[in-house]
């Protein structure tokens, strides 16, 4: 059990982060706690905006909590100190706001999820209908979204002539920076058209590419780290070893040195973010609805079943790589990795977890695959099936027709168009094709992707996942 490196009464805070799930503190926290000795002004100040179980949990342990990282080597056990608070927007809205107009407050960070930025993920824009941008608009000095409290916090900032922070998105969506420099923006010129000029102009939103696995934290992941530690942690968080982020360095009012404990600076993250969402996270959404339907609960589970990982390993090899820039390295080494990763014994990763809020997550892990490849005249096959076990899974029933508890914010519309399709295969696909905002205006006039999907959804409903699944891999 590691102690801290520093003497954490000296940190003081240079970040607040928004959305301060297990993700940011398995990631994001895990750097900055490597660089802090060498430069204590980067403690973090957390903010929940859905619920306050994190504050809740961590306030009477003052913020520290065990990261723990799992192989089938061993594990390894971290106490975290570079959180210094976490404030609950229902509770405190004021104090995070007041956090975020601190003149050493440099870079406001994001890890909200996709539903978080109140947009269309189709199109990547504001969705100015959003209840809560409705709410931000209508209460510019009480916002409850993220994009409402940066645009507040830069709005008090620019009042009092304080220097601006650098917004810095942590979330896995396409071009991150510009998709969310496009929302604030937007909501800017919506409340002040001066505001939205200014943010457009002089207001830093870098994207990055992270990485790592953490499945939820479970009761047992508590009692592991009692058992080894002798502390009881109300919330520790549980990950592989395996950790990356890529950043590109556009920080007009100061960064912390994060390439001293492994980050990678670049000018541009695009080309390493795609590989990451259409090989990683297209491979684990197409693996976690396939698994669940197919009756594993862990991803592990199901990568160890040889049928699954050859068809992983197709998604990546055949479909996956050919739309892949040049310049990234060992393409096939990264796969390799990948499904190692996938394969670790000790992460418990649940397929249930990481099938929440497809219809957020699609557009960026598997369509824009099919995208690419429809355009360059190439055949689609096994991306369209991650699609069609989606489709399959928002119908609300597993394979011994017990209900699924599906997480999703377009979970009501979807079971509606499922129970209107009577488990027709055809009449589901084109009702799931009209969800505009997982597909957009294009997709639904491919007949070439309504075929393959209608095929593959017709499989799925009369022979489950599993052999369907061997179907494919065996054409």
């Amino acid at each position: 059990m590691s102690e801290l490196a520093y003497d954490r009464a000296q940190v003081t805070p240079g970040i607040v982060h928004l959305g301060i799930g297990a993700f940011h503190r398995a990631h994001v926290a895990a750097y900055v706690e490597d660089l802090l000795k060498a430069d204590p002004s980067w403690g973090i100040i957390g903010a929940s905006l859905r619920r306050p179980d994190t504050r809740d949990a961590l306030a009477p342990q003052d913020f520290l909590y065990t990261l723990v990282e799992r192989s089938g080597a061993g594990t390894r056990f971290r106490i975290i100190g570079s959180l210094l608070d976490v404030l609950d927007v229902n509770r405190q809205r004021d104090e995070i706001l007041a956090a975020m107009t601190d003149p050493r407050i440099r870079i406001v960070s994001l890890t909200v999820t996709e539903k978080g930025y109140c947009h269309d993920p189709a199109t990547g824009e504001l969705d100015e209908a959003h209840p809560d941008i409705l709410h931000d608009l209508a209460n510019p000095d009480a916002p409850v979204s993220a994009p409402g409290l940066i645009v507040r916090a830069l709005e008090l900032r620019r009042q009092a002539g304080t220097a601006a922070f650098t917004v810095m998105n942590c979330d896995n969506l396409p071009a991150n920076g510009k998709t969310t420099a496009s929302i604030v923006t937007r909501l800017a010129r919506l409340r002040d058209e001066a505001l939205g000029e200014y943010i457009a102009n002089e207001i830093a939103f870098p994207s990055t590419m992270v990485d790592r696995i953490v499945p939820a934290t479970t009761n047992a992941d508590r009692e592991l780290v009692l058992a080894a530690t002798g502390y009881f942690d109300a919330w520790p968080v549980v990950t592989e070893p395996f950790t990356q982020w890529v950043i590109e360095d556009r920080f007009p009012s100061g960064r912390p040195p994060l390439e001293t404990v492994g980050v990678q600076f670049v000018a541009d993250v695009e080309p390493y973010e795609l590989m990451k969402l259409r090989m990683l996270n297209g491979s684990h959404s197409t693996l976690a609805y396939l698994g669940y339907l197919a009756g594993y609960e862990l991803v592990s589970d199901a990568i160890a079943d040889p049928a699954f990982r050859t068809l992983i390993n197709r998604l990546m090899s055949d479909e996956v790589m050919e739309t892949l820039p040049d310049g990234l390295g060992d393409l096939a080494a990264y796969r390799d990795a990948l499904l190692e990763r996938f394969a670790n014994p000790a992460l418990k990763h649940r397929t249930w977890q990481i099938a929440m809020d497809g219809s957020q997550k699609l557009p960026q892990r598997l369509l824009g695959t099919i995208r690419d490849r429809i355009a360059a005249g190439l055949p689609i096959e096994i991306a369209p099936l991650g699609v069609a076990a989606w489709m399959r899974y928002v119908c609300g029933r597993d394979e011994k027709g017990e209900a699924i508890d599906v997480r999703d914010p377009l979970a009501g519309p979807l079971r509606d168009i499922a129970d209107r399709a009577h488990g027709d295969a055809s009449q589901l696909v084109d009702g799931m094709l009209e969800v505009r905002e997982v597909f957009g205006d294009d997709l639904p006039l491919n007949g070439d992707l309504r075929a393959v999907l209608v095929r593959h959804l017709d499989s799925l409903l009369r022979h489950g996942a599993l052999e369907t699944v061997r179907n494919v891999i065996d054409t």
